[in-house]
């Protein structure tokens, strides 16, 4: 089996090594619409950061980014977010989100920020909250409730 997320010991090692690049490279649509994470330098997290692409544009008016665009922005950091500091290397699977947009996406750098709320046997929910200019202004809050797996051993 090729490495990947259905591999435990490739998952549990880039987690380990806090390689969450590597997540991101082996997702296809994070990739393409610019998402990135670093280390939090005020904390033991991470911080994501999606590029303002032209191909992210919504309403070329305004401009803004589009709204499906920030909501699979902040999907993907709070699930990314969620599998960095579970208690053991899992594979969460959406069962809700929910997005509420405060304001204008405009086409400038956007962060997020996660803060993992309750981690069940079963069951994870993670908050999500995105900003752009100043973290106490954000764009958009979101709420992921997800449901943890397992990955399976891999035949090496």
């Amino acid at each position: 089996m090729p490495e990947g997320f259905h591999d435990v010991a490739w998952l549990a090692r880039t987690r380990d090594q806090g390689d969450v690049s590597a997540w991101l490279e082996r997702l296809p649509y994070a990739r393409h619409i610019g998402v990135s994470a670093s280390r939090d330098a005020a904390g033991d997290g991470l911080v994501f950061r999606l590029e303002p692409h032209e191909h992210n544009v919504g309403n070329i008016l305004l401009p803004a980014l589009h709204g499906g665009v920030v909501a699979a922005f902040m999907e993907t950091a709070g699930t990314l977010d969620l599998m960095f500091s579970a208690r053991e290397p899992r594979l969460p699977r959406i069962v809700d989100f929910s997005i509420d947009y405060l304001r204008t996406a405009r086409v400038v750098p956007t962060y997020a920020r996660c803060q993992l709320l309750r981690e069940g046997r079963r069951l994870a929910n993670v908050q999500v909250t995105a900003w752009q200019e100043a973290e106490d202004q954000p764009v958009a809050t979101a709420r992921l409730h997800l449901v943890l797996a397992t990955p399976e051993p891999s035949d090496a």
